[in-house]
């Protein structure tokens, strides 16, 4: 282990060198701040200072304290070796950050063993440092995993857009958001016209690439943070659409069809040629008692309504009123 003897006194550089290299150490000396600063620059393995208290310019309290500012340092013991007895200096040296002392003239067997239980104590803590980083890191790992495990769980795994249990959970919050601040609440629902027919014409493997298609297409269209656009299930997919009036929820759906009808995806058994959607829009002011299923089920009932009207259009709950 490598020890850094700073002390003005060539003499008591010299007799703790020889000491130490006896017993195994590996040393480093200085006579001066400035050079024991350089020399830790360098960056030798130093796992212990021994340094003298009174020294020119800069004396070894205001050393100990620029060593232990240093977060590359802190943690490498300090012994102070000095001739000084008085309680008020000791004191200031340990407040400095040194860890123990030892008076001149120094005696061989005392300095061995106060750097034995110096570099013990330092290796004890280099481990507790050791896992305490190791931990540290499994924890950040382990949190990594539980956030992509819970992400992964709310995502649909064909389309990569939110699934329905993720769904449940937003509208949820959002509705109680909306009863909180007096805000509307817009759904959109929407599914793709004839997929049954086209799953049949062009296989299931194609049917899938359909719906991953328009999972693409639609998140071009429903760009704020807080719109949240799912699958709902099957080939129906659902955009919620917080504090949006019925008006922008229309606009949100009829770009969301306009988008898709102009991808020009291929269906010969539809009345175009391409694949097309159906849209329902339903949208709500909550009020505490009120119920999300409301929400949904006029949302759905718009689409039906779409779908009973030709489909590739987009219908709204007014719109179901005045056909009634």
């Amino acid at each position: 282990m490598g020890i850094l003897i700073i002390d003005d006194a060539e003499d008591i550089r010299i007799y703790l060198e020889t000491v130490l290299a006896a017993a195994g150490y590996e040393t480093y000396s200085s006579a001066a701040a400035g050079e024991a600063l350089a020399l830790l620059e360098k960056g030798p393995a130093v796992d212990l200072i021994l340094m003298d208290v009174i020294m020119p310019e800069t004396d070894g309290i205001e050393l100990c304290q620029q060593i232990k500012l240093d977060e590359a340092w802190r943690d490498i013991p300090v012994i102070m070796v000095t001739a000084l007895t008085n309680m008020v200096d000791l004191e200031r040296a340990f407040a400095a950050g040194a860890m123990d002392y030892i008076t001149k003239p120094v005696k061989k067997l005392e300095l061995l063993a106060r750097i034995r239980s110096a570099l013990t104590l330092k290796t004890e803590m280099d481990r507790r440092k050791a896992r305490e980083e190791e931990l540290l890191r499994v924890t950040v790992e382990l949190e990594e995993a539980v956030r992509k495990l819970k992400n992964l769980s709310s995502l649909d795994g064909l389309t990569g857009l939110a699934n329905r249990r993720r769904f449940d959970e937003y509208l949820t919050a959002e509705w109680k958001r909306a009863i909180r601040n007096g805000i509307p609440i817009s759904l959109v629902l929407f599914d793709i016209d004839w997929f049954k027919p086209y799953n049949d014409t062009y296989g299931h493997i194609q049917g899938d690439d359909c719906l991953k298609s328009i999972a693409r297409l639609v998140p071009d269209v429903v760009r704020r943070s807080s719109d949240l656009v799912c699958r709902y299930g099957g080939e129906e997919f659902a955009v919620i659409l917080p504090d949006t009036s019925q008006e922008g929820a229309l606009n949100v759906a009829e770009a969301i069809r306009k988008v898709v009808s102009e991808a020009e995806i291929e269906h010969r058994e539809s009345v175009l040629g391409r694949v097309t959607i159906s849209v329902g829009v339903a949208t709500a002011y909550p009020a505490p008692g009120s119920e999300i299923k409301t929400l949904i089920g006029f949302a759905d009932e718009a689409l039906y309504e779409a779908k009973r009207q030709g489909r590739n259009r987009t219908v709204e709950m007014a719109d179901i009123h005045r056909h009634r």
